[in-house]
């Protein structure tokens, strides 16, 4: 039968998008261990590493984090200062506080800096920026909304001080217009990086001139480094708004091709966007009924498809799409634009561009003219009661005429033609219309 052999198809891909997911998930604990590297050298025998610490603090950038300062720690090196542009984390809390408690017991001094202009610290990020050794602000950067303190208040004590209540639901912007505030809340403006490492504890500095005042200038080496190419596909795979869209494009690229001739291309990027997408949920607070919804979604769709004509399954596939899309993930939030397109994709795809290709896949140039019927043509699967038939070199879905079976391998005649699916009968042998046995005309 036609979905007998479709899902023989699909099975390949599952174990294809099952290798894949074992890959990912068995080397994304690999993905931060090395680094690109530069080096900034100067008259200076210090060295301060500059990391990279963008997006939300997921198991891949927390990992490369700790790696970096154990290094630094071997090394002996004068400073190490995390860049930070994040949102908030979607670790554990245990693993979170893990990563406080290496910072805070770490020998080499690790500082954050927030910037550049128009970078975040907000939730468990933020939290990350108060036990820092110091922390900067860039002019124009802004940090908050730090939400319940997670780290242990016995151990780290209660974050940002004497503007802690503030800083827990709002954001606080570097500017000079508020020094005092940012004092308070132990934070440093530092309009730009090189500022800030001048402000490191054992950092050599001279006087500069600098638009016209003078100020101090770092004489150190300076190295920066960020995860690997490898690194940031996991990391960014991680996101909520690049696992959603994997998620769905996959999805409906395995529904297609359940609908063509064969496992290509189709298939193969699908298997491999789904096998990227659910790395991405896994990392991510995914609620799992909603992931079944958005499941479900693509399922409904496809019994629409196979008929080439959306009905009521693409209906309901639509509603468990949107539905599943807003409640998604939780903590995290997708953005409106990405729900648009995510939605509006589905809905092109599924309203239009499937049913298309499935009609123009089973049609001939003269598809749905009455001289079909009464030719013959041989049974590709079992017909019992659909199956695939064979009529001048192209293929058909078939439905048996008055429930008559049809095997793999017998001729049939076309008796009639419903949409895209014909209506077919045995050459031989096939059951007789009461009126037929009885001489009268079929009406």
């Amino acid at each position: 039968m036609i979905f007998g052999a479709r899902m023989g198809r699909l099975l390949s891909l599952v174990t294809l998008f099952l290798t894949v997911a074992l890959a990912l998930l068995g080397t994304s604990k690999l993905a931060g261990a090395t680094t690109r590297s530069l080096s900034q050298d100067s008259t200076g025998e210090t060295l301060v590493e500059i990391v990279k610490v963008s997006g939300l603090l997921d198991d891949v950038l927390v990992d490369f984090v700790e790696r970096r300062i154990a290094l630094a720690n071997r090394e002996g090196i004068t400073a190490i200062v995390l860049q930070l542009n994040s949102k908030g984390a979607v670790v554990s809390d245990d693993k979170f506080i893990e990563l406080a408690r290496i910072m805070r017991s770490s020998k080499v001094p690790v500082g954050v800096w927030v910037g550049p202009s128009g970078a975040q610290a907000e939730g468990a990020a933020a939290q990350l920026a108060a036990i820092a050794r110091p922390t900067g602000v860039a002019a124009g950067a802004r940090v908050g909304k730090s939400g319940q303190q997670i780290l242990p208040e016995a151990e780290f004590g209660a974050l940002w001080g004497a503007q802690g209540s503030r800083l827990r639901n709002t954001l606080l912007k570097g500017s000079d217009k508020e020094p005092e505030l940012l004092r308070e809340a132990g934070l440093v403006l530092s309009p730009v990086l090189v500022d800030f490492v001048g402000e490191l504890e054992g950092v050599a500095t001279k006087e500069v001139q600098r638009d016209g005042e003078r100020t101090k200038e770092p004489q150190t080496s300076v190295r920066f480094t960020s995860l690997t190419l490898w690194g940031q596909l996991m990391h960014s795979v991680a996101s909520p708004q690049v696992a959603y869209l994997l998620m769905a494009i996959g999805l409906g690229l395995l529904v297609f091709e359940l609908f063509t001739a064969g496992v290509g291309v189709a298939g193969v990027l699908g298997a491999v966007f789904v096998a990227l997408g659910a790395y991405g949920l896994v990392a991510l607070p995914t609620r799992w009924w909603a992931f079944a919804l958005l499941v479900l979604a693509f399922v409904a769709f496809a019994i629409d498809v196979q008929t080439g004509v959306p009905r009521f399954w693409t209906g309901v596939g639509v509603v468990l799409f949107v539905v599943a899309s807003l409640s998604l993930f939780g903590g995290v939030a997708l953005s409106w634009v990405t729900i648009v397109v995510g939605v509006v994709g589905a809905l092109l795809a599924f309203l239009s561009g499937m049913p298309s290709m499935v009609r123009t896949r089973f049609s001939t140039p003269t598809i749905g003219r009455d001289w079909m019927i009464g030719e013959f043509g041989l049974a590709l699967s079992a017909v019992d009661p659909d199956g695939t038939v064979s009529v001048r070199s192209a293929r058909w879905p078939a439905r048996t005429n008055r429930a008559t079976p049809i095997t793999a391998g017998d001729r049939v005649r076309v008796t009639g033609i419903n949409g895209i699916i014909l209506e077919v009968e045995p050459e031989t042998g096939a059951a007789r219309d009461h009126r037929e046995r009885r001489g009268q005309p079929l009406s």
